[in-house]
């Protein structure tokens, strides 16, 4: 009766813990409504009516995507079978499960460690994890080239929806840049008291305010994304250095500037601006800045490995401006 009970609690727990996952985008989603009902209805500014709409059609677009792009996860090639699980789960012996992820691992293209030299495995997806793959406690599983996880479009930022969501920090940087400097000569009429409507002034304030806010904020973050698709680096990878075979190397991925947009773009400059699929690859396996030692295959004439307990501790949500992940 009792583990009844507090199994009906946990779930509770965990409805409660999605609904509530949704309400940063409720307040982005509201914010935005109310923008464009200020601007298109109550001032009613028709010169700029047309480009606004083409910015608010690209900026909605793309956050959509950002928000309703699963997380691509590893293909099946990458989990244990049955029988590896059950062995690897019954036997006590760490030495030897580190020795069975060794030899499991020599037929998968993986090329980085964790920290102390050991195989990448989530035990709970019960996988050996791809390069630039981590865990998401929050979405629980395993995602494919994992930058962050996002409150404020409630879903976790990788491989499938990266390029999406730098588009959505640019077109939201551009969405607040025009509603300000557009707003802004109305807001000289407020100043010198020409507007004789009150809702107008409220309107008037309220937009400027709220557009030079995201504004600065935004600007920021889209600011150091910018940097981070320069040098190829998820933000995971920025505050932890990848491991390869011959150790840690921060430019590991590093193609260099071109290639490393094209990382994310993808070779088709018509696409680079519109929300379709267009990275390349399929998110397992990334072209390295050389192939040397640490870019052959992993675990290859490797001795035993001590275990990183630090490549499998979980770190807490965050958003998306500090960009904390969450991953085992």
């Amino acid at each position: 009766m009792r583990r009844g009970w507090k199994m009906a609690l946990s779930g509770g727990l965990r409805c409660c813990r999605r609904v509530l996952s949704w309400v940063p985008v409720l307040v982005i989603v509201l914010v935005v409504l109310w923008s464009y009902y200020a601007y298109v209805f109550e001032l009613c500014l028709v010169i700029y009516l047309i480009f606004y709409h083409a910015i608010f059609v690209f900026f909605t677009w793309t956050y959509w995507k950002s928000i309703f792009t699963l997380p691509q996860q590893p293909n099946q090639k990458f989990h244990l079978s049955y029988t590896d699980k059950e062995r690897y789960e019954n036997e006590e012996r760490p030495e030897v499960q580190k020795q069975m992820l060794v030899d499991m691992a020599k037929k998968l293209p993986v090329y980085t460690r964790t920290g102390s030299g050991a195989v990448r495995f989530c035990d709970r997806c019960h996988l050996i994890k791809p390069d630039r793959c981590h865990h998401c406690s929050v979405c629980a599983m395993c995602v494919l080239k994992m930058d962050h996880h996002c409150p404020w479009v409630n879903n976790c930022i990788g491989f499938s929806n990266y390029k999406f969501f730098l588009q959505f920090l640019a077109y939201s940087v551009l969405y607040c840049l025009y509603i300000a400097t557009t707003v802004f000569s109305y807001f000289i009429k407020y100043w010198r008291g020409e507007l004789p409507s009150v809702r107008s002034k409220f309107h008037v304030l309220f937009l400027l305010f709220v557009a030079c806010m995201f504004f600065v904020s935004l600007v920021i973050l889209f600011g150091y994304h910018c940097w981070l698709v320069s040098r190829n680096k998820t933000t995971l990878e920025a505050f932890c250095t990848p491991v390869f075979t011959s150790g840690p190397e921060k430019n590991g991925f590093n193609l260099g500037f071109i290639k490393n947009i094209q990382q994310v773009f993808g070779d088709n400059k018509k696409f680079w601006l519109i929300p379709i699929g267009s990275s390349p690859g399929d998110g397992h396996s990334f072209p390295m800045r050389s192939m040397n030692e640490s870019q052959n295959p992993l675990l290859a004439n490797e001795e035993p490995w001590e275990d990183n307990e630090d490549d499998n501790r979980d770190y807490p949500e965050g958003s998306s401006s500090l960009a904390v992940e969450t991953e085992t």
